[in-house]
């Protein structure tokens, strides 16, 4: 379903700026969250890599939108995404769940807790990364846009690298968790398909 909404979207330079601004509002709430997860003291290299490169994504799909559409998408708000409610719902869901959880599992709180969530929504975010933004280049090369996003694509695979190597110290037994933790961003991930969808057969 993912590609052929992909491809309704970039058939259409309006559709297609919010798409952009949508992907580059998610990877900016990312960032958000990566830093608001940081120690005021203990800050590693990787934490800080992570989010600036978060924040560029967000920046570079921003500028893309000009490719495609020079007058809308300037800011985020509702009227400038796709299915902004579930968008902005998706990435706090996620992280909700995500600390409930390893809460339960690990009985971790305060920095603790948010440090291990930022461990496996990143992880999850990064997996479904590798997933989605593959796709979509794939749509882009097949309508011969102007848009790319190839660049993003080899930093979040070397993300996804980072986050297991972080995970391995974490817990020994952080691939059965991990696993628990992707059926929760495929739940959320395919009610956020799904709404576009709607809204797509709605505007169509």
């Amino acid at each position: 379903m993912l590609k052929s909404i992909l491809n309704s979207i970039v058939s259409d330079n309006i559709l297609h700026a919010k798409w952009l601004n949508t992907l580059s509002y998610m990877e900016n709430a990312g960032a958000k969250k990566i830093s608001a997860s940081e120690h005021k003291e203990n800050v590693n290299l990787i934490v800080l890599k992570h989010a600036a490169e978060e924040h560029r994504h967000a920046y570079y799909l921003k500028k893309q939108i000009a490719k495609v559409d020079e007058i809308n998408c300037k800011t985020y708000t509702n009227s400038e995404l796709l299915s902004p409610n579930n968008t902005k719902y998706y990435l706090h869901a996620l992280d909700i769940a995500v600390c409930r959880y390893l809460k339960a599992k690990f009985k971790l709180d305060g920095y603790d807790l948010k440090f291990a969530a930022y461990l496996f929504v990143t992880y999850a975010i990064e997996v479904r990364a590798d997933e989605l933004y593959p796709i979509y280049q794939s749509v882009l090369d097949d309508a011969k846009s102007k848009v790319n996003v190839k660049s993003i694509i080899l930093e979040e695979e070397g993300h996804l690298e980072e986050m297991m190597n972080q995970l391995v110290n974490f817990s020994e037994d952080w691939e059965n968790h991990a696993a628990e933790v992707i059926k929760i961003e495929q739940s959320l991930f395919d009610n956020w398909v799904g709404a576009l969808n709607e809204e797509l057969l709605i505007g169509a």
